[in-house]
């Protein structure tokens, strides 16, 4: 067979896999999200916090049901507020009573709630980023997610999460406690907050140097163009035909980042 139409039969079977992936499924949901399980979350992260024992409320997050979760998480911000919470305690406990300091941190499954047993990975690109594929810059699904991440995941992918995610890195944004209630002031704090702080605008040039954050996740702010105006939005002021240039990401260790 010509090699040409190898590649092209791969290619559509490659992009019909993707698309039936990136299909949502349909969930069961209420109207009000539980308090009691995105406390839960917050309870967590504040015993990491207080150097506390975990153990308890590891086994209560555990001990909840399936279908509990897809009900008591009904909404996105519901979703986001408990999964960065207990993303962001997560590593922490992993890196510190695990001792886990290799990638292998974000790829190993010891994070068990409702049954289930995740990875860091699998709350930051299945969950929160509605399972994308890790490296396609935010512009491909992942290869066949599992059904229950699709039932958990958000409905729409929200640029502000990586503002509020922290993987124990120095150029990480620091660690905060995101409440239901008050989530979209925070994630717009958080977001404000990192690019003014890691942001340098050269006026005369034209070159908006920023966090390599928005370069590995491209496609969730919508490209060039909507990180532009994402920088407009922060600093009041028009920034059409500005480049962008990205920083090197410091990896050194910075655990207890707390804001």
């Amino acid at each position: 067979m010509n090699p040409l139409y190898i590649i092209l039969i791969f290619t559509i079977v490659i992009l019909i896999s993707w698309r039936i992936s990136d299909s949502p499924i349909q969930t069961i949901s209420v109207s009000q999200p539980s308090t009691k399980i995105i406390q839960l979350s917050e309870e967590l992260l504040l015993a990491v916090k207080t150097e506390n024992p975990t153990g308890s409320i590891e086994k209560e997050l555990s001990n909840l049901q399936a279908l509990e979760l897809i009900q008591g998480l009904s909404d996105d911000n519901a979703k986001k507020a408990f999964w960065i919470n207990i993303y962001n305690a997560w590593y922490q406990i992993l890196a510190k009573r695990k001792k886990i300091t290799n990638h292998s941190i974000f790829t190993q499954k010891d994070i068990p709630v409702a049954g289930y047993q995740f990875s860091l990975d699998d709350i930051e690109h299945g969950i929160l980023r509605r399972y994308r594929w890790k490296l396609s810059m935010g512009y491909l699904p992942q290869f066949f997610p599992s059904t229950f991440i699709k039932q958990i995941a958000v409905s729409t992918i929200d640029y502000r999460i990586h503002f509020a995610l922290n993987c124990g890195a120095t150029s990480c944004p620091p660690i905060a406690f995101y409440k239901y209630g008050m989530l979209d002031m925070q994630l717009d704090l958080a977001t404000s907050s990192f690019l003014s702080g890691e942001s340098n605008i050269d006026t005369v040039n034209k070159v908006i140097t920023t966090s390599k954050i928005l370069y590995w996740f491209k496609g969730d702010f919508h490209g060039k163009k909507g990180m532009l105006s994402l920088f407009s939005k922060i600093f009041k002021k028009d920034f059409s035909g500005y480049s962008l240039v990205f920083k090197k990401y410091n990896w050194s260790s910075h655990l207890n980042n707390w804001q």
